[in-house]
């Protein structure tokens, strides 16, 4: 199962570049968020295995985060003809993704975001359920681009009900 989504953010590259890397800032705008520890190697580096927990409702998910692809390694100083590219695999207990994030000049001070994602399942029920679960996991990976511009743009944290600002 594969698909895509994009979202515009009204932040320079540079300056998401810098927000989606820092681990700090995860819980803040990664909703369902409960643990996420590097096992192996620094936060945010090519190699780097990371321990992921993820809650949706009453289920948790725990799977194992290997970043893939980063550039550039430096996110200060990046060239405006240049594309900020984070790749990722995760593998848990009957499933394995790829996200490929992609961060591209949309305008002045405005950063296109895209994000292809790839999913691979081992059991046959979930194989066979997969293509009509598209639209869920695509609905899922919008949302937390959607929190993510919030986040970014206003400082919404999706920790509080209330909204109020907790950007640093």
């Amino acid at each position: 199962m594969e698909y895509t989504v994009s979202i515009e953010i009204a932040l320079p590259r540079e300056e998401v570049a810098q927000l989606l890397a820092d681990p700090a800032h995860l819980p803040k705008w990664l909703r369902g968020l409960v643990r996420h520890e590097p096992v192996r190697g620094g936060h945010g580096q090519v190699g780097t295995e990371s321990r992921v927990v993820m809650r949706m409702g009453q289920q948790e998910m725990e799977g194992t985060e290997t970043i893939t692809r980063r550039e550039p390694a430096d996110l200060h100083g990046i060239p405006s003809d240049s594309i900020v590219r984070f790749d990722r695999e995760i593998v848990a207990e009957g499933m394995w993704s790829v996200v490929r994030d992609r961060l591209t000049e949309a305008g002045p001070g405005t950063t296109l975001w895209a994000s292809e994602s790839e999913y691979r399942f081992s059991s046959l029920p979930m194989r066979l359920a997969a293509p009509f679960m598209r639209g869920a996991f695509r609905r899922q990976s919008r949302k937390h681009m959607q929190d993510f511009k919030a986040f970014a743009e206003q400082g919404t944290d999706v920790r509080e009900a209330a909204g109020r600002p907790t950007r640093d």
